[in-house]
């Protein structure tokens, strides 16, 4: 079965990210040296002082704990929407180097259905029509364009314009804890797709394993304050901040 499930690895991450950010900050007030600075720090559990940071909002220290994280199992729908976050690194499989065609076992390429489509039968099936149709006529392009003398990537980069935005992709991703943070904020939020905020709620729960007191707060922007939405609220502050175990 072509259709995909999501899944998020966390590959590296700054060793002792919250000891690095206490560097960080105590580095900008402290006459000594780095060597004694270091050894200070790490004789000291941290967790007091880089809650004190986060209180104070003096972010620019936890930019130095960087995490990256391979992603697969997301529709090239979902992806857009990711690298529109401007401040991360990025390696995508590419569909110009990575073919996509079926071959001899008449397989399709791997793609992602919405829960709303899943869930209704006849939705469904037209959807899953509109796949292998895509399939044939990405097959079709490839092999009109091998009798003109295209081959390899010179033909995939063409017939890929026929694949739907639910073609399955790989990604790997790497952000600061500081960008991280607004991620989360802007896409663990129930009014982001729901495909970005499954991946969003993912990586932030394998964050919290490694850097539980830079991340204990993190999440939808509701939280802890009013929802910034307006008018486009989502009118469930309530749900949210029960799943996230706060308390109102």
């Amino acid at each position: 079965m072509p259709e995909t499930r999501l899944k998020v690895i966390l590959l590296r991450h700054t060793p002792s990210p919250e000891e690095t950010v206490a560097m960080a900050a105590k580095l900008c007030y402290s006459p000594a040296d780095i060597v004694s600075l270091k050894e200070k720090i790490r004789a000291k559990d941290q967790r007091a002082f880089v809650e004190k940071l986060m209180r104070m909002g003096h972010m620019s220290p936890i930019e130095h704990a960087s995490f990256t994280f391979a992603i697969e199992g997301i529709s090239r729908a979902c992806s857009h929407q990711l690298v529109r976050h401007r401040i991360a690194s990025y390696s995508q499989q590419s569909q110009r180097y990575v073919s996509e065609r079926s071959g001899d076992n008449d397989e399709i390429f791997d793609y992602i259905i919405p829960p709303s489509i899943k869930k209704d039968r006849k939705a469904r099936e037209i959807f899953e029509r509109f796949m292998v149709e895509a399939q044939k006529t990405y097959d079709l392009l490839i092999e009109r364009l091998a009798e003109k003398g295209l081959k390899g990537e010179t033909a995939n980069q063409d017939a890929r314009f026929v694949l739907p935005n639910a073609a399955e992709t790989k990604i790997m991703v790497t952000m600061n804890a500081r960008e991280l943070l607004h991620f989360f904020r802007q896409r663990c939020c129930y009014r982001a797709q729901w495909e970005i905020r499954q991946m969003a709620e993912e990586m932030l729960r394998l964050v919290k394993k490694v850097a539980p007191t830079i991340f204990q707060k993190a999440g939808p922007a509701c939280l802890y304050a009013p929802c910034p939405e307006g008018e486009y609220t989502c009118g469930k502050i309530k749900e949210v901040r029960r799943r996230y175990k706060v308390k109102d």
